[in-house]
């Protein structure tokens, strides 16, 4: 890859993010062996350092360094010397004094990794940062659309609900421009940024009209916090105007897919009915998060000296 972090999608290369993709292929393969896990960052630790509460990110990417036979140290910022007053850079620091190759960072603060890339020597991946980006939910997401489809170009891809505050949909949208889908987003206009168009973004706050002819729907998880802000309706608004239902599925194209980042709230943003159908992908989506995780471990070791699922040579 041409940057030694991940960072975000935003800049990314199209060759880098298909390489990535390309990559995640071999490891999903490992996964379904009988003993998932191969030798390819045997010696080298990893610090996931969440100053923010997760469950499916956290326990991916632990798994994806376990499954690659890296070390891993876990660390919460609750009980911690964050709660004493030590700083982000403190902390960092005197944790790779402790001699660490990587770390992934997930943090309310946007830009707090690449913050960390001045003051470290570490290896950063952000694992989420504030309302910015989620650049390996969104490698995730595109992975398992090429799965489905074969192609990202040209694919009409919607995603619905909390846009602006979204870190998931930046790094989507991002990824999918850049690889030549055609987006656009929808939700209440409180939610929706300014300007967005500017970046060849159809916005929609007219649900049904924004699924007019979609092939995926990749629907956000509404963030309660922000109907008791004023932001919204009651929920029960939300869900009438914005929320995925079976009956507005007709809408989409013939073989479409819903994919959602998780955690859903059901009855709310989508129907239970949805998020169970034959087209929902939203248990792969987590599968190939853990494929996707090990290749962004794999490739920023420099991995692209080496056979992915051995961690030898490849000859020259």
């Amino acid at each position: 890859m041409r940057s030694r972090h991940l960072l975000g999608l935003e800049g990314m290369p199209a060759e880098d993010i298909n390489l990535i993709l390309d990559t995640a292929i071999s490891f999903k393969e490992v996964l379904s062996r009988r003993i998932p896990k191969v030798p390819t960052l045997r010696g080298m630790t990893i610090v996931n350092l969440f100053y923010e509460p997760s469950t499916r990110t956290r326990i991916s990417f632990e798994l994806a360094e376990k499954r690659l036979s890296a070390d891993t140290v876990n660390f919460s910022a609750s009980g911690s010397s964050v709660s004493k007053g030590e700083t982000l850079k403190d902390t960092l620091q005197n944790i790779e004094a402790m001699k660490i190759d990587m770390v992934v960072i997930r943090h309310s603060a946007a830009g707090s990794p690449h913050y960390l890339t001045t003051c470290c020597q570490s290896i950063v991946i952000n694992a989420g940062d504030g309302a910015h980006e989620h650049p390996t939910q969104g490698l995730l997401d595109i992975f398992t659309m090429r799965e489905k489809y074969g192609k990202i170009d040209g694919l009409k891809v919607v995603i619905v609900g909390d846009i602006k505050h979204s870190r998931v949909a930046r790094s989507n949208i991002w990824g999918l421009l850049t690889l030549g889908a055609k987006v656009s987003v929808c939700g209440p206009p409180t939610l929706l940024p300014v300007e967005m168009e500017k970046f060849g973004i159809k916005v929609f706050d007219d649900l049904d009209e924004a699924l007019d002819g979609v092939d995926i729907v990749n629907v956000l998880r509404l963030q309660r916090e922000r109907q008791q802000s004023g932001l919204l309706p009651s929920l029960r608004e939300y869900s009438r105007y914005w929320g995925i239902t079976k009956e507005r599925l007709g809408k989409l194209n013939e073989n479409f897919t819903i994919m959602h980042p998780g955690p859903m709230n059901r009855g709310v943003e989508i129907s239970s009915e949805v998020a169970e159908g034959t087209y929902s992908v939203i248990l792969p989506q987590v599968t190939n998060g853990v494929a996707i995780r090990m290749a962004v471990l794999y490739l920023l070791s420099g991995g692209s000296r080496k056979d992915p699922t051995t961690g030898g040579k490849v000859d020259e």
